[in-house]
């Protein structure tokens, strides 16, 4: 009985639905959806804090405040195109989150380097330091788990 193949009709139809392989989890399972949330949560504390601060006090720092904006917008296209399983969705990502990282980067360094230009702080500046850093550890976390799931790119 142990040695007896097992012909069952709905495991040949299973078998033959599925190709012989097992379904891969999506980028938006596990790990992948604490990336998303956390994307979004910034997405919409940084456009809310840039549409704030352009409507209301622009004049006293117009270089940090449309950077706030600028990273809002770079983290709503990230946090729909990761959770996106169309087949752009993947480049789309990585460019998002590469911009973004490249981002918090030059400008964490250019708030140190020359201060006046951020005379108030912006999302970016002091490498996400208002943010608890999040900013620049996020896109080193959304492009390794990109990395990993890069399979799903010709999806």
């Amino acid at each position: 009985m142990g040695d007896k193949p097992r012909n069952s009709r709905i495991l040949q139809a299973a078998e033959a639905r599925s190709g012989g392989k097992a379904p891969k989890p999506s980028r938006s399972t596990g790990l992948g959806r604490v990336i998303i949330a956390v994307y979004g949560i910034l997405a919409l504390a940084a456009t809310v804090r840039g549409v704030y601060q352009i409507a209301s006090k622009f004049d006293e720092a117009p270089a940090a405040y449309t950077l706030s904006l600028i990273s809002g917008l770079i983290y709503i296209l990230a946090t729909f195109s990761l959770s996106s399983a169309k087949p752009k969705a993947w480049l789309l990502s990585l460019w998002a989150v590469s911009i973004e990282l490249a981002g918090v980067i030059v400008v964490g360094i250019l708030s140190l380097t020359h201060p006046e230009i951020f005379a108030h702080p912006s999302v970016w500046s002091g490498f996400g330091e208002g943010y608890g850093y999040i900013p620049l550890v996020l896109p080193m976390v959304g492009l390794w788990w990109l990395y990993r799931n890069r399979s799903e790119r010709r999806a």
